[in-house]
């Protein structure tokens, strides 16, 4: 199963940018500007994992040469990542290549999160609201929820292999997994844009309460994953953010309490949003 990881996740990850592509030229085509120019925008934040999967090529003493960086340009420097972890399972150490998986994992993570989650979002929208019959954006946002929900258990099936005697979680656990995150993202967008598309500019404030909620709860959690004051409320409110669609266990050692919190406020949210 470890190595099917990979090559599952540069699959979804190629099917994700195609459909991606066909729906900017499906934008354009029509001369639907506004959706055309959305859709590009929501590209640009990917360049953050691609620029810190640069730093991270030079600080492991691979100096990025032009073509590695075309290919960051490109956004294609996890594509490259992916490949390297593929061959480097064939004959690598087995430590070398659980740093490169390790690497790629949370970099896909960011990705998927920066750039795949607004887009998600912006063609969920216009299947619902705009375009009910559109084939390509649905389709989009098809794989970016599927592409999404697995980043996400790849990232789980990471902390998996970091633990003592390095164990895989079994085919019908990655995929449990992979059921629950796809369901818990589904509703959660779903939710937005239905709330979206009935009260408008509304779905900015109950994010924000609920961005405001979480970012207070992690930040009294005293999470020590970034040890600078500055960096470590940046990384808070980040994290805030991403609560507002899931879950992520930031912190060694057991988790249902947080987990049961989460969700109690994630139900307090969709409770508010239906009474205003």
């Amino acid at each position: 199963m470890r190595g099917a990881v990979p090559r599952l996740s540069l699959t979804l990850l190629a099917a994700e940018s195609g459909a991606r592509l066909c729906a900017i030229i499906h934008y354009l085509v029509r001369g639907q500007l506004g959706w055309f120019g959305l859709t590009i925008a929501c590209l640009v934040p990917g360049y953050a994992a691609q620029l810190l999967s640069i730093l991270w090529f030079r600080a492991d003493g691979h100096a990025p040469g032009c073509w590695l960086l075309a290919l960051h340009l490109l956004q294609l420097g996890l594509w490259k990542r992916y490949w390297d972890v593929l061959r480097a399972e064939k004959g690598g150490a087995a430590g070398e290549v659980l740093a490169q998986l390790g690497d790629v994992c949370v970099l896909r993570l960011l990705e998927a999160l920066l750039q795949t989650l607004p887009h998600l979002l912006l063609q969920a929208y216009v299947v619902v609201a705009v375009d009910p019959a559109g084939f390509i954006p649905g389709v989009s946002a098809g794989l970016s929820l599927l592409s999404l929900a697995w980043a996400l258990v790849s990232y789980s099936h990471f902390t998996c292999l970091l633990k003592p005697g390095h164990l895989s979680p079994p085919a019908a656990v990655i995929l449990c997994l992979l059921l629950w995150r796809t369901g818990m993202l589904g509703t959660r967008v779903l939710a937005l844009v239905l709330f979206a598309r009935l009260y408008s500019f509304w779905v900015f404030a109950v994010a924000g309460v609920h961005w405001l909620l979480m970012s207070f709860w992690l930040g009294a959690q005293q999470t020590d994953i970034v040890a600078q004051p500055c960096r470590w409320r940046l990384f808070t409110c980040l994290l805030g953010a991403v609560y507002i669609f899931c879950y992520i266990n930031v912190r060694p050692g057991p988790s249902k309490t947080r987990v049961v919190v989460f969700y109690a406020v994630s139900t307090w949210n969709v409770l508010y949003s239906t009474w205003i």
